[in-house]
């Protein structure tokens, strides 16, 4: 493996012993490869707080599950490092899965987590862990399904002029690059509460992509660049052009959201439709 300091920011993924997670681990070990990352794993031991009623002690043993925790440490490793060169940590922390994975992510280059796992990854039919870390992560969140498209086609990236919506663009412009995919930008725009022509609306949506794409085409010349303006709900038609993608890319929240927000209604619409990976790109934190 190749030298790394521990002053990167790192790739973070969680790992739990899933076809999920294992999924997330590939997904995230290439990831780290491609831009010279270092790689975490992080296994968390949320421990049951159930009791057997006819016990008055906890039926789960503590130290069982520490092993079996080290075990799927070692076996993720191990397979992370026939994936990337870069260097893989390994963290067994204790405690709720989220908030541990949520302190990780400060300062990291990326968290990514499967959609579904075990244990508190299987909550939901997206899963609890990794729709809460996409609200409240302290960097952008990757969010690999179990079964990802074919790695073949295009990036796709939400597009409305926020500052958030801004900073999709520069990452899905480096991910198209990194990945010699061509890029789709979507804008979605609507006639409620707007007494304009659709003619008016349309030549504006227009202006607003193509301001917003800006001087990425001098700064990635190799990027094919395919520009969609359609009036449509927004994550519609993110969803729509995403079929058969290999990655999407959605700000955190746009026009409309506050500073802080937990999580915009499209990106959040995005992330419980989405097919394929999907990296949410959220304010970083640090340390």
């Amino acid at each position: 493996m190749s030298e790394h300091t521990h002053t990167e920011a790192p790739v973070v993924v969680g790992v739990d012993g899933s076809e999920q997670a294992a999924t997330a681990l590939r997904w995230a070990a290439e990831y780290a490869a491609e831009h010279q990352a270092p790689l975490e794993l992080v296994f968390v031991v949320d421990i049951p707080i159930d009791y057997s009623p006819a016990l008055s002690q906890p039926y789960w043993d503590r130290d069982a599950l520490i092993r079996d925790g080290r075990a799927i440490l070692a076996d993720a490793a191990s397979d992370a490092a026939t994936l990337t060169a870069t260097t893989v940590h390994t963290t067994l922390a204790e405690g709720p899965a989220v908030p541990v994975l949520r302190r990780h992510s400060d300062g990291a280059r990326l968290l990514v987590v499967g959609s579904r796992g075990m244990g508190a990854f299987r909550r939901t039919l997206l899963g609890s862990v990794s729709t809460s870390l996409a609200r409240h992560a302290g960097c952008p969140v990757a969010v690999v399904p179990e079964h990802p498209c074919a790695a073949d086609g295009p990036v796709v990236v939400g597009v409305d002029g926020s500052a958030c919506s801004a900073e999709a663009v520069a990452v899905a412009f480096d991910e198209a690059a990194r990945r010699a995919a061509p890029l789709v930008a979507v804008h979605a725009w609507s006639e409620f509460y707007r007494y304009e022509p659709r003619s008016t609306m349309q030549t504006e949506a227009d202006t607003l992509l193509s301001e917003n794409l800006a001087g990425y085409g001098e700064k990635y010349p190799e990027v094919d660049v395919r520009r969609i303006a359609i009036e449509d709900k927004p994550a519609r038609a993110l969803l729509d052009a995403g079929i058969g993608a290999r990655l999407i890319v959605v700000g955190s929240h746009g026009r409309g959201g506050f500073t802080g927000m937990a999580l915009g209604s499209v990106s959040q619409a995005v992330l419980h439709g989405a097919e394929c990976p999907l990296i949410i790109v959220r304010p970083r934190t640090r340390d």
